[in-house]
């Protein structure tokens, strides 16, 4: 089992997300730079946040056409799991990998702070220790982390049981007030058809360790570290 962690020019969560699969959950992990186009060693990819290529044009927008994207989409063609945080999902949005878009935060100013989210699906390689119905408190940290989708797309995902996380309060309502960005149903994270690729905006690497008061996010990296290993057993 070998994690990749892709850094692009801007990225700026790399190594907190590499601290907390090497030091935290002992797993083997390795930077990919974005110009690397060699997949074939990792058992899962992430695409970590930050401000890829400065969001010059776009967030995630410029990162889409690294080489490295290319094999990201490959390997998750094939099934491999992608997990896509805060930059990450909007690099996965822009890249066609799921469906909407990020419009900038309703109150149009850069938002940092603890939130709550409610697990909607638990059913994914990264939510397999949730219940459905869980709340947990995990930061986000992002100016333009408002989702957007269009009627026909928002049937899909929540008819399909893609939409993972929602915006909550402490007692796991979806209220307006909880939901400080704006984004459309509250959403805070969704998967593709095949449950292998997820993309959410708060960050979890920020709250999986217990000197930073909080590890709630470690339960979506020991999922996956779960889900990886069941896999091993059972080949």
């Amino acid at each position: 089992m070998k994690f990749g962690i892709v850094v692009f020019p801007g990225s700026n969560c790399d190594h907190d997300t590499y601290h907390v699969l090497k030091h935290e959950l002992h797993v083997d992990v390795e930077f990919l730079w974005h110009k690397d186009v060699d997949l074939s060693p990792y058992s899962c990819i992430i695409l970590p946040g930050g401000f890829s290529y400065g969001d010059y044009l776009r967030c995630g927008a410029i990162a889409k056409f690294s080489p490295v994207m290319r094999e990201v989409m490959e390997f998750a063609k094939k099934g491999g799991p992608v997990i896509g945080i805060c930059n990450g999902f909007q690099i996965l949005l822009e890249a066609g990998l799921l469906p909407g878009a990020m419009l900038r935060n309703r109150n149009l100013q850069f938002i940092c702070r603890d939130v709550y989210l409610r697990v909607e699906n638990k059913q994914t390689p990264f939510t397999g220790l949730f219940n459905v119905g869980d709340r947990f408190r995990i930061p986000i940290a992002h100016m333009e982390g408002n989702y957007f989708a269009d009627d026909e797309t928002l049937r899909m995902l929540n008819g399909e049981g893609r939409v993972i996380f929602r915006y909550c309060d402490r007692d796991g309502n979806a209220k307006d007030e909880a939901n400080y960005n704006g984004a459309i149903e509250a959403i805070a994270g969704i998967c593709n058809e095949k449950r292998n690729i997820l993309g959410m905006m708060p960050h979890p690497e920020r709250c999986s360790e217990a000197i930073l008061g909080n590890i709630d996010g470690r339960l979506i990296f020991q999922s996956i570290v779960n889900h990886l290993e069941g896999i091993q057993q059972s080949s």
